[in-house]
Formats: C-alpha cells, structure tokens, sequence
C-alpha cells in the first residue's frame, strides 16, 4: 500500500517534538508499505534543509520537506503564512504523488486542504486525521476573531469531515465532539503514543544536580495555551510557604518563556528551573526520577478533548500525571488511579498536592507502576500503529471514497 501523510511538523527522537507520524511510517514501512511524508522544517525538530525543496529518508520513510520554518514563537501573521505556504505546495505534492490513501493531519485546518484535493482532484482516498479541534479551539483563545475567517474555517472543518471516507481522532473527547455534530461520519480514536522501550527503559544519562531532587517536571511548550503561568504561581506559593526544595522544572521553549524567567529571576523564584528544549532520548532522564509530570492547559472548554503526547509518555516512563481540564484525561486518571486532576487556574491547590507528595503523604508509587502497565496495554506505539494500518487499508480497498 502507497501511503501519502501531510503533517506540516514531522520530527524523529533527536528532536523535541511528538514524533507519532515518525513511529507510525517507520512501523508501516517495517510491514512493507510505501510511506511518504510531506512536511516542513520547524522549530523544534530535528529535520533540516540546505534546499527549498528536499528529499530525505528516515528509517526507509520518503519525507519531502518544505522549508517554510515554523516557530511557536513567532507573531500570528508568519504563522498563518508558513500555514498557507505549506498548504499551497502540498496541494501540489497531491497531485503528483502516487497514494492508494492519502492522510491529512490538521490542526491548523489549513492542512486539510491537500488532502481534499487529492480527494476530488486526484481521485485517492482521503483519511482526515484531527489532532486539535480547528478552528473551535482557535476561537475559543481568542486567535480568531473575525467573523468572515471564522465562517470561512467551520465550512473547510465540514468539508474535510464530509469527504474523508475514515476520521482518526487523538482522543476520545474529540470522538464525541465530532460525532456530536457529524453523527454521520466514521470516526475512530487512535491516541497519541509513547515509545514504551525508550520511556520505561531506566536510562544512564546523567541529569546532574537534580539527580536527588524532588521535583514535578512540564515538557513541551511554554506559553498562554498550555498555562505556563499557572506552574510559575505554583512556585512562588511552595517558595512562600518555605518549601523550596521542591521545584518545579519546565523543559522546552515557547512565546511566554523569556517573560516568565525574567520574573522569576527578578523575584528570586529559585525553585523554578527553565531548562532548553532537548531530545526524547535525553528527556526520558529527566522526566523518569520526576515526583509528578504536569500537564496543564488554559481553561477552554474545547482543551478538553486534547491528547498531549507529554501525557502519553509521562505514563510509559511510570510518571503519575496532574492535569487540569474536566474531559477525557480527567476520566482516564480517575478510572485508573494513575493521576489527579486539579482547576486550572487553583494554584494553591497544585501546591499543596505537591508537598503531599514530596512528604509521602500520597502514595504514587503504586501509581507509578499502574501508569506504566496501562502505558503498555494502550499506548504502545505500535499496537497504535497496526490500529491505524487497519483503518488505512480498509479505506484503501473501498470502490469509491465515502461522501
């Protein structure tokens, strides 16, 4: 089977990213299929271009790279730029390329667009796969606001659903908000997953002076989304209540990460630590000693149904997890007494569960072991894999796309 994957932000284990796409192609090449990936250089990969254009292979997975950089940090206007500079040139590459299926995995929703037109302009089959509900959750935090774009976004959401023949969903909360209102469509969950061997394999790296300390760990973006500014308060309230020994390290990169350092240098935040963006296979060091992994969001409605692949790992390496939105991972820590869910803006709250679980009031080792068994059984890489394959290959074989 030819598979084609448009996903603008394609990253192996030597990068700092979600390297899902990676795992699944390398998984699907492994099984003898053909898999081309379209995307582009950013930030926080490890994929690099001396061209415009440029063919590499990664593990026997064709990656066509466009370099159009995309940055977390950059202003909205360059962002949306990159977007529509990738889209553009991805309309192209569907045409062109040979695909029994084509994949497109959005958001932004922008990324829809190739895989419409190889759907009705090249005649493939077409797989929409949903990592974030677009364009609500843009809404909701505030980056869209004018009424004509967001018109204009909620009919490319509907036509992306309406001509895929399959919808692959990262989480089981966006399942039920799209069946909600497509009840129509054919729609399956197949979450983020986690490299079980690198996670919970004990690794040798050595993580220096925090090699005995008690600490929470936050990996992945810095910024307004993901409620950075929540963990600094936290901080500052363990400080004042004279437990400075228990820090709080954030590891990555982001629009609020000079600003939110800044601060706590000037107010002698000590037990704050910022440290750089780094690779999975070093970052596993830090995360499996960690006492809790922290996985906030901003408290937007639609930031329910996300699927961080910080959550998914923080489990593999036999970390429990705090979160803070009332969807499914809310659920899934509470049915499987591997986490704690706390309000997003009750920092307070974040503290005082952290000194419970430095002073071993809170048992989570228990909930270690049980995070990492469920790890096994559900997030597996490639049990994620094959339950992806199947669907691609069902789709594959229809007569004609469904409409």
């Amino acid at each position: 089977m030819k598979i084609v994957y448009f996903y603008q932000n394609f990253s192996t284990p030597k990068g700092a990213w979600g390297t899902r796409v990676y795992e699944f192609a390398k998984n699907w090449v492994r099984e003898g299929h053909s898999v081309t990936v379209v995307t582009s250089t950013f930030a926080k990969s490890d994929i690099t271009t001396k061209k415009f254009f440029e063919t590499q292979f990664y593990d026997g997975i064709c990656v066509k790279i466009i370099s159009m950089k995309l940055d977390n940090k950059q202003g909205s206007l360059k962002r949306i730029l990159t977007w529509f500079v990738y889209m553009l040139v991805s309309c192209w590459y569907a045409l062109i390329l040979p695909a029994d299926v084509v994949v497109a995995s959005s958001g932004p929703i922008t990324v829809g667009v190739p895989g419409l037109v190889a759907r009705y302009l090249g005649k493939k089959k077409f797989v929409f796969e949903v990592r974030d509900i677009w364009p609500q959750g843009a809404i909701e935090l505030g980056v869209l606001k004018n009424k004509l774009l967001i018109k204009m976004a909620y009919w490319l959401e509907k036509c992306c659903y309406m001509a895929a023949s399959y919808i692959i969903a990262l989480s089981p909360g966006m399942v039920d908000d799209i069946l909600r209102r497509y009840p129509d469509r054919k729609v399956v969950s197949v979450t983020n997953s986690a490299n079980i061997p690198l996670f919970s394999t004990p690794s040798d790296f050595d993580i220096g002076k925090y090699k005995d300390k008690k600490y929470a760990i936050y990996t992945g973006n810095i910024g307004k989304v993901n409620n950075s500014e929540w963990l600094c308060k936290t901080a500052r309230i363990l400080k004042n209540k004279g437990r400075d020994d228990i820090l709080i390290l954030l590891i990555g990169d982001g629009q609020s990460r000079k600003l939110l350092q800044e601060d706590a240098e000037q107010n002698d935040i000590t037990n704050l630590i910022f440290l750089d963006l780094m690779p999975k296979t070093q970052l596993v060091a830090y995360l499996q000693p960690a006492m809790i992994s922290l996985v906030p969001l901003k408290g937007c409605p639609i930031l329910a149904s996300s699927s961080p692949n910080k959550f998914f790992e923080s489990l593999a390496a036999g970390v429990p997890v705090i979160q803070n939105t009332n969807g499914w991972m809310k659920s899934f820590l509470a049915d499987n007494d591997v986490g704690f869910t706390i309000a997003p803006d009750d920092s307070t709250a974040l503290a005082d569960l952290l000194i419970k679980i430095a002073d071993g009031v809170i048992d989570i080792k228990t909930m270690g072991l049980q995070a990492q068994k469920i790890a096994k059984e559900q997030f597996d890489k490639d049990y994620l894999a094959k339950k992806m394959l199947s669907v691609l290959a069902a789709v594959s074989k229809e007569k004609t796309a469904v409409l």
